[in-house]
């Protein structure tokens, strides 16, 4: 079963990246630390070869998780974008009807969210509130406080990715 991921060019680029700095840097590295711990002697008793193993193992399993998810990844082409309805990489202001605070934020996929950098995932319950809606819409999205009601205010592309 494969799972589509959807990526802008940064965050894929950011992928590629990571696997590659895990299978050049880390993978050697580490390999290394299984070489030093053997030529200790018996392994039976060998913490540090048993650490390194293990290590060893966690690395290869996170680089065939992101292998899988590069295999499964699909470039996000914004400028093929609708501005007039809120979707995947859609800046949007939003006003809460509950306090009448106004924020914005880019919709994004899971992979790339990040509150910090006010880019919140399409699967996010706001995310999912927000998608298909138009400027003036009121987008009624379930958290574990309540129903907050949404007003979108202004919907632009995000032209940065």
């Amino acid at each position: 079963m494969s799972n589509i991921s959807y990526f802008t060019k940064e965050g894929l680029q950011r992928l590629k990246d990571e696997v590659r700095q895990f299978e050049t840097v880390q993978r050697p590295r580490i390999s290394a630390q299984i070489a030093e711990a053997r030529d200790k002697g018996d392994l039976s008793e060998n913490a540090e070869y048993d650490a390194a193993k293990e290590a060893q193992g966690m690395l290869e399993a996170k680089i065939s998780k992101l292998k899988n998810t590069l295999a499964n990844a699909r470039l996000v082409d914004d400028s093929q974008i609708d501005d007039s309805k809120v979707y995947i990489l859609s800046t949007v202001k939003i006003k809460n009807l509950k306090n009448n605070a106004e924020v914005s934020y880019t919709l994004v996929a899971e992979n790339e969210a990040s509150l910090a950098l006010k880019k919140i995932s399409v699967d996010s319950p706001i995310g999912r509130g927000l998608l298909g809606k138009s400027v003036g819409d009121v987008a009624e999205v379930s958290v574990p406080a309540g129903v907050i009601p949404f007003e979108i205010m202004e919907i632009t592309r995000n032209s940065n990715n």
